[in-house]
């Protein structure tokens, strides 16, 4: 039996209605569509985590093989434990959750917040073994799950025109344009937004890694011939190849010794919540994108990718990186006819290939990292279509759930709003007996968390 043979065998390939060589093209087309986080993750992580003794360009080397390394583990778990075509990597909006609200706002230790990631990582492993965690996700209302996707989406797109300095700050209305045409920063990254979205919409494989790429060898051309300086449209200073991760990689153990245990079960429980509903929500979404759910908006067997996650969060972690997540650009994969865990095998495998290119990444300026968050963010708003806005339950946990992510700068919040809602509206239309048990509970705790939370009770 040839290796093609027994790859086929291994994954049930033939029993899923894929083939070898479909499922082979379904790992690259996905790797492509979702490799910017190789690029993306450090652009955001950096701008929290600060290492003694190293710039800013080797610590972005750092989180970027931290990156790679935790991708791999995670999408070898969901390939042979799970057998699902979904590629995983630390999540966008969790990163920016781990490094803005968290280590930024709240003044956490960055190693802290790592020691905080593996505790919930560890429980989430636990919570998954017993079927905790597929129980509470099986109780989130169907329009949630219909939504969450675009929710998180606008909140990316959100984050993206903000780092690329399309919106900005202002002291009347919040936020406003910014002077798009008058900032050689901003124009840059409109004209590779508009060829990443130009190269989507005609299908070309890894749009958004040619967009990227395209974009800074734009601003390098135009540094090194002269209309620009060194540090105005690229980094002022290139480091050497940095592979040694050590000063990252176990930084956890630091974050677990001399804290004030109160504060610690706080962070804990925080990334806890944000991280069980942001991870929930995702693998619905990718899940919703790719078909996956049953009639009832459930992932079946959900257990098994929920325990890649946890596995890919833990070891994430450990590596030096924020929360791993399924990642919605599966769906890509999918679309070209990937089915089982050999998908996923072939992204995990590319990730590892790709640490040759570790000193190319500092290299990249960050309003090129940024293009993906605003085309990812415009893609998974397509979910939006699956929800009836004729049904008044519907229409607010759903409008809830998109626009509360975004405002309140969370995706756990919008999911909370959208959650809380449900019940709510079901019960003033007169249909109670519509909703479980259980989503009355989840709704009750949620409603307690956020009186607590925003009275400055707890984080």
């Amino acid at each position: 039996m040839g290796l093609s043979d027994r790859l086929a065998t291994r994954f049930d390939v033939d029993g899923r209605g894929s083939d070898v060589r479909t499922e082979l093209v379904a790992g690259l087309t996905t790797f492509l569509a979702m490799s910017y986080i190789i690029v993306v993750n450090p652009a955001i992580l950096s701008e929290a985590i600060q290492i003694d003794g190293y710039g800013q360009g080797e610590v972005f080397q750092m989180i970027a093989i931290a990156t790679i390394l935790s991708a791999a583990v995670a999408t070898v778990v969901m390939a042979f434990y799970a057998n699902r075509p979904f590629g995983l990597a630390p999540g966008l909006g969790l990163n920016a959750f781990f490094a803005f609200t968290v280590v930024l706002g709240l003044g956490i230790p960055w190693q802290t917040a790592l020691a905080a990631v593996f505790v919930e990582g560890i429980l989430f492993m636990i919570l998954t073994a017993v079927g905790a965690r597929e129980y509470v996700i099986r109780l989130f209302p169907e329009p949630v799950k219909k939504s969450v996707g675009a929710g998180i989406g606008l909140f990316l797109l959100f984050i993206g025109l903000q780092e690329l300095q399309i919106v900005v700050p202002d002291d009347t209305t919040l936020v406003t344009l910014g002077g798009v045409f008058g900032n050689p920063w901003a124009i840059l990254g409109v004209l590779g937004l508009a060829l990443t979205f130009v190269l989507w919409a005609r299908n070309v494989t890894g749009a958004i890694v040619l967009g990227i790429v395209a974009t800074s060898l734009a601003g390098w051309g135009l540094t090194l011939a002269g209309p620009f300086d060194r540090g105005a449209i690229t980094p002022e200073s290139l480091p050497a190849a940095q592979y040694d991760i050590t000063p990252l990689a176990g930084a956890f153990v630091d974050g677990l010794s001399g804290i004030d245990p109160l504060t610690f079960v706080l962070v804990v429980f925080t990334f806890f919540f944000v991280d069980f509903f942001d991870t929930a929500g995702t693998l619905i979404g990718v899940s919703q994108f790719g078909d996956f759910l049953d009639d009832d908006g459930d992932l079946p067997e959900m257990d098994r990718p929920l325990m890649a996650d946890a596995v890919g969060t833990t070891a994430g972690a450990m590596l030096g990186t924020s929360t791993v997540t399924t990642y919605i650009e599966s769906s890509t994969g999918v679309e070209e006819g990937g089915r089982t865990g050999l998908t996923a095998l072939v992204v995990a495998l590319l990730f590892i290939a790709s640490l040759v290119v570790i000193p190319v990444v500092a290299a990249i300026p960050s309003y090129a990292s940024f293009i993906a968050l605003i085309v990812v963010g415009v893609m998974m708003l397509q979910g939006l279509v699956e929800v009836d806005w004729a049904d008044p339950a519907w229409a607010v946990s759903a409008g809830l759930t998109v626009t509360v992510m975004p405002f309140a700068y969370s995706i756990a919040d919008g999911l909370a709003a959208g959650i809380v809602a449900y019940p709510l509206i079901k019960l003033a239309v007169g249909e109670a007996d519509e909703v479980a048990l259980g989503q009355y509970l989840i709704a009750a705790l949620l409603a307690v968390y956020y009186v607590l939370s925003t009275a400055d009770l707890i984080l």
